[in-house]
C-alpha cells in the first residue's frame, strides 16, 4: 500500500506527542496505534510498524537518561537480559495463542495502577526500603513485564515504573527513567520477530520514528527537570485514557 506525503507527515507529528508522553508517562501506543489502523494498514503490518516507530522514542529517552547518568547499566544488565528474553517469549507464543483473555484484563489492570498512582500520593516522592533484589527482580518484574510487551504491549511502560518504585525503591524520576530503558530492550526484542515477518511499512515507520526521537528526548528532559510534579499526574491520567479505549474497544459500554 502507498500513503501520501501528506499523511506520513501527520503520522510523524503524531509519533512526536506520543514520544513526549510515552518518556513521560507511557501509552504511546494508545495514540500510534490507532493512527496507524486508521490509514487502512492491516493489523499485524500496523504493529509492527509501531515497534519500529517506538524504538525511535523509547531509544531516544533512554539515550538521554544515561548520558544523564540517571541509569547504570552494570547494575542493571541482568534485569535487561531478562527483560530481553521474555519479550522474544511473548512474541513468539502471541503468534500461536489467543491474546483475547488479555485484552479482557488488560483494562482492569491499568486502571488498577491509575488508581495506585493516584490514592497513594507520597508514593516514590524519594528513594525507599528495596523490598528484592536485582536478581530477583530480573527473574520475575523483568522477564515477566517484558513476555507481556511481547505478547500484548499496551501499558508496558507504567507497569515497569510501578514495579520499580514498589520493589527496587525508586523514586518517580529515576523509576521512570529505568523503566524507559527496559521498555526500549523488549521493543528491540519484539521488533526481530516483526522484520522476520516482514510486518513493516519502512517510510511510515522510519519517519515515525524520526518524529518519536525528537518527542522522547524532550519528554526525557521533562522528567529529570519536573521529576514527581509531573510524573504522578500524567501517569494516573494516560492510565484513565487507556483504560476508557481500551474497555470500548471490547464494547464494555454497550
Amino acid at each position: 500500500m502507498e500513503l501520501s506525503v501528506q499523511l506520513v507527515v501527520i503520522l510523524f507529528f503524531v509519533a512526536l506527542i506520543a514520544g513526549f508522553i510515552d518518556a513521560i508517562a507511557g501509552g504511546g501506543g494508545l495514540i500510534t496505534i490507532p493512527a496507524l489502523l486508521m490509514t487502512g494498514m492491516p493489523p499485524a503490518l500496523a504493529l509492527g510498524t509501531n515497534k519500529l516507530q517506538a524504538c525511535g522514542g523509547s531509544f531516544s529517552a533512554s539515550l538521554y537518561f544515561l548520558r544523564k547518568r540517571a541509569v547504570d547499566l552494570k547494575t542493571f544488565f541482568l534485569i535487561i537480559l531478562m527483560t530481553f528474553i521474555g519479550a522474544v517469549l511473548g512474541t513468539v507464543l502471541i503468534q500461536a495463542v489467543d491474546a483475547s483473555i488479555i485484552k479482557k484484563i488488560l483494562p482492569v489492570l491499568v486502571l488498577l495502577i491509575g488508581l495506585y498512582f493516584l490514592f497513594t500520593p507520597k508514593l516514590g516522592d524519594e528513594d525507599r526500603h528495596q523490598r528484592i533484589s536485582y536478581a530477583a527482580f530480573a527473574f520475575t518484574a523483568g522477564l515477566g513485564i517484558g513476555f507481556y510487551d511481547g505478547f500484548f504491549g499496551p501499558g508496558t511502560g507504567s507497569l515497569f515504573s510501578l514495579a520499580c518504585v514498589t520493589l527496587l525503591g525508586f523514586n518517580l524520576a529515576k523509576a521512570t527513567a529505568h523503566a524507559k530503558v527496559l521498555n526500549f530492550t523488549s521493543n528491540i526484542a519484539s521488533l526481530i520477530f516483526f522484520l522476520l515477518g516482514g510486518q513493516i511499512m519502512w517510510t511510515v515507520g522510519l519517519a515515525m520514528m524520526a518524529g518519536q526521537f525528537i518527542g522522547a528526548n524532550w519528554g526525557a528532559k521533562m522528567v529529570l527537570s519536573k521529576g514527581k510534579a509531573l510524573i504522578r499526574p500524567m501517569v494516573v491520567v494516560m492510565s484513565f485514557i487507556m483504560t476508557a479505549k481500551m474497555a470500548y474497544d471490547q464494547g464494555w459500554f454497550g
